[in-house]
């Protein structure tokens, strides 16, 4: 057929509304696009709607982690239970055993746990005093059979815990509102949230500054992510969505030793001798089993009142791991930047940056010197030999004037056998010889020796007596060539 031909045809009217034929098919080419864009955005928007419906996203999502992680930063002080402190650095060498993701859990050295049932005043309140009991106190805490993740849809990819979406804890946080802020700083906010099940979490949102979420996100989860212990606060679960990092944790809404000891809720009481042994002992449990039940052991590395939280039977609970290390079995030591609070930090390790968990256990022997006095590690606005906790201890201990280092607000005051008994668990904490200081094992079980219990004691270990007994039995003279001891 001609062009000519064709034309004729194409020009030639048709019965619909004289259409000449050209046109209409045109309009019919047009109609049919028009058709399949209609059914190909609606089959998109139907997929749309059924990946929001389930909350699923892709594994490509879930960044591997990698097994050497080496993090360390310096951040500014804050003023929340989750806080890192402000710390000075120094030039990090290459550590390749610095971070792993797998914990092997180890059973406990100890064999069986002290169980134990117990109960004292824990605080005052207007004449009044309100009791908690601590349940099973072993080094391994097994997860109660309530679930914070009852009637949660979405399930973990990282092996633990449970994945959150960022709708998830919009929605618990009313979308990060202000008022439900409970701490923020350098690494980013703290918001206390509900979830659709009703459990109450606290929500750390990371701040992305090149890169410090990704990185604090994985220094967190290496370091407890897969452990679980009464006296640590518990790490549930965590986000991870285009740059959004946030970490989970369980939700303890009785302040922190800090608040209770020199601010924000003094107002509610005074913590009694009992309270204060009994967070104690919670935080030396949760030590050792860092330091000694768990393979790679953890560094916390940031050991003061202020990461160590309370809940309603004032028991002590750690926090913040954002500068934890992990230790193989065979390391003696690592060498990292120095990163800590200023008084709690251990000499050695300021000197030399050389990190292992001694240093944890100066820093609770700083801790447990600080319940005793109620005083600051190191405050300004003392005179010049009262500046530094330890140092003015040690000075008040060698002039025989220990039973004057009572923090004057606690009523009762201790025994004198219970205080000369902390005192000596603390110097020996805080000894400036490294390779001197107790296990924090040890520790436990000479703070767990004289704490008063309701109900006799079961299942004491003949081993208590033996070295506890003998390092703490003759009392003020023993301090006394303690404090001799660590000034030679």
């Amino acid at each position: 057929m001609s062009s000519g031909s064709l034309n004729t045809q194409l020009s030639k009217k048709t019965s619909i509304v004289g259409l000449k034929l050209w046109v209409v098919i045109c309009l019919c080419v047009g109609i049919f696009i028009c058709v399949f864009l209609f059914f190909l955005s609606m089959w998109v928007t139907c997929q749309r709607k059924s990946r929001r419906r389930s909350d699923k996203y892709p594994l490509s999502q879930i960044p591997n982690i990698p097994k050497d992680i080496r993090v360390d930063r310096v951040r500014g002080s804050h003023t929340n239970n989750l806080e890192h402190p402000s710390a000075t650095s120094i030039d990090e060498p290459t550590n390749k055993n610095s971070g792993k993701m797998i914990f092997q859990l180890g059973v406990t050295k100890s064999g069986d746990a002290d169980n134990v049932s117990q109960s004292s005043s824990m605080y005052e309140r207007g004449g009044r005093s309100q009791s908690g009991e601590e349940g099973t106190s072993g080094m391994v805490w097994k997860q109660s059979s309530s679930s914070p993740f009852v009637g949660l849809p979405e399930t973990s990819h990282l092996g633990w815990g449970h994945w959150f979406t960022l709708r998830d804890l919009q929605q618990a946080t009313g979308r990060f509102s202000n008022e439900n802020v409970v701490g923020e700083g350098g690494y980013g906010i703290v918001y206390k949230g509900t979830l659709i099940n009703g459990t109450e979490v606290a929500v750390k949102k990371l701040l992305n500054n090149l890169g410090q979420a990704e990185k604090e996100f994985r220094v967190e989860v290496e370091a407890i992510g897969h452990v679980r212990h009464k006296n640590l606060v518990r790490l549930l679960g965590y986000c991870i969505e285009g740059t959004h990092r946030m970490l989970v944790y369980e939700y303890v809404d009785n302040g922190n030793l800090e608040q209770w000891l020199h601010g924000d809720v003094q107002e509610c009481g005074v913590l009694t001798w009992e309270a204060r042994m009994k967070v104690l002992l919670g935080i030396a449990k949760a030590l050792a089993y860092l330091h000694e039940a768990i393979e790679p052991k953890v560094v916390h590395r940031d050991i003061k009142s202020s990461n160590i939280l309370i809940d309603h039977d004032f028991n002590g609970k750690l926090s913040d791991f954002g500068l934890a290390k992990l230790l193989d079995a065979g390391e003696s030591h690592i060498n990292t930047r120095v990163m800590g609070t200023f008084g709690y930090v251990a000499p050695e390790y300021a000197n030399t940056g050389m990190l292992n968990e001694k240093s944890d256990i100066y820093s609770f022997g700083v801790l447990l010197l600080e319940a005793v006095t109620g005083r600051d590690p190191v405050d300004y606005n003392r005179a010049a030999n009262e500046v530094n906790l330890v140092e003015w201890l040690k000075m008040m201990v060698g002039n025989r004037r220990a039973e004057e280092v009572v923090d004057p607000s606690l009523d009762p005051k201790p025994s004198t056998h219970a205080l000369k008994r902390a005192l000596l668990v603390a110097l020996r904490c805080v000894d400036p010889d490294s390779e001197k200081r107790p296990k924090m094992s040890q520790v436990v079980r000479m703070l767990d020796a004289d704490f008063p219990y309701r109900e006799e004691r079961r299942n004491r270990r003949s081993r208590t007596a033996s070295m506890d007994s003998d390092t703490i039995g003759g009392g003020s003279a023993d301090i006394e060539r303690v404090v001799v001891k660590s000034e030679t």
